[in-house]
């Protein structure tokens, strides 16, 4: 499995990508499907209903792509930063990000901005989160990753009293609710318009992680051994930190808060794919997208009413940490 890890894994997802459409009230089957898009860029007669191009290019396309997106962003932020603080136990809110942002969104509810209005909102506080983080770290004289993890817990607290209050003085009968669903994480809302906001925020910086990929995986070495193999760790540490963090606060701005992605992805893609960051960085990619696209697509049809996918990620995320924690505890983790 761990020689081509990359091409069974683009094979899950594609299997997951096409089974999405073919999942929910007006289902579109795998060849219907195929058809409809191709028919964008191929002279293909059409043979299915104006319902059915409808659903797949104004509803699920856009969903499905924007699930795929943030999924394969929280699982790479989660791997980078799992690598860079050589910590198994850290997930891409480590430095304040999606709280940042959490708060930004819930700013922006308050004050009845519209649906960029919170996403502009949720991305700002987001960078400015870790700008503030940033700052402080690099002002820890010795160990700057003690500096970021420590900064990052403080900064968190902060943006997470801010919420508090937030939601404390808000309409309860319209506004908080509002805030609180948001909060949960739900792709409810995403069409066109949001998948726009993300592709480049995401795109570019995970396509400039994995290029970098062998670098930044010898900072999960000891300072002193990345150096002597000639990486720049403080350079590289910057890059790393403000691409993952980008990605995170994208994410977040559209999609809310969806935890445990960025926390288990990355080590079941060690289990599938090994340690060298090479393989594990893409492997992480797909694992993502498919994980985040499968949960999204349960949390729309197992119940008449949808279920943010936040809730579902904790209910299979959970258990399976819970699960690893004991199977690496026996290996001496």
């Amino acid at each position: 499995m761990k020689r081509h890890p990359i091409l069974l894994l683009a094979a899950v997802y594609i299997a997951v990508f096409i089974l999405s459409f073919s999942i929910g009230r007006f289902p579109v089957g795998p060849a219907e499907l195929l058809k409809i898009l191709a028919s964008r860029i191929l002279p293909i007669g059409m043979d299915w209903t104006p319902q059915a191009e409808s659903v797949v290019f104004s509803i699920r396309l856009p969903r499905i792509a924007a699930s795929s997106l943030i999924g394969a962003a929280l699982a790479l932020s989660g791997l980078v930063f799992q690598t860079i603080f050589r910590n198994p136990l850290v997930s891409p809110d480590v430095l304040g990000t999606s709280t940042g942002a959490g708060f930004g969104a819930s700013l922006a509810l308050l004050l009845g901005l519209g649906s960029i209005g919170i996403s502009a909102s949720a991305f700002i506080m987001g960078l400015l989160a870790v700008g503030i983080v940033w700052m402080i770290g690099t002002r820890v004289r010795g160990n700057q990753v003690l500096g970021l993890v420590l900064g990052g817990i403080m900064v968190g607290s902060v943006f997470q009293s801010a919420t508090s209050f937030v939601k404390l003085v808000a309409d309860t009968d319209d506004t908080l609710p509002a805030i609180t669903y948001f909060l949960m994480g739900s792709l409810a809302g995403v069409g066109t318009e949001e998948l726009g906001l993300i592709i480049l925020p995401i795109a570019l910086p995970a396509a400039m992680l994995v290029m970098l990929s062998w670098r930044i995986g010898l900072l999960s070495l000891t300072e002193e051994e990345a150096l002597s193999l000639g990486v720049n760790t403080r350079l590289m540490r910057a890059i790393a930190v403000t691409a993952a963090s980008l990605m995170t606060a994208s994410s977040v701005a559209v999609s809310g808060i969806i935890g445990w992605v960025g926390l288990v992805i990355p080590h079941i893609t060690r289990m599938i794919a090994g340690s060298d960051a090479a393989r594990t960085f893409p492997s992480s990619l797909l694992l993502g997208a498919a994980f985040l696209t499968a949960v999204d697509t349960l949390s729309r049809t197992l119940t008449t009413s949808e279920i943010p996918i936040g809730i579902l990620t904790s209910f299979i995320g959970a258990p399976f940490f819970l699960y690893l924690i004991i199977r690496e505890g026996r290996r001496g983790w």
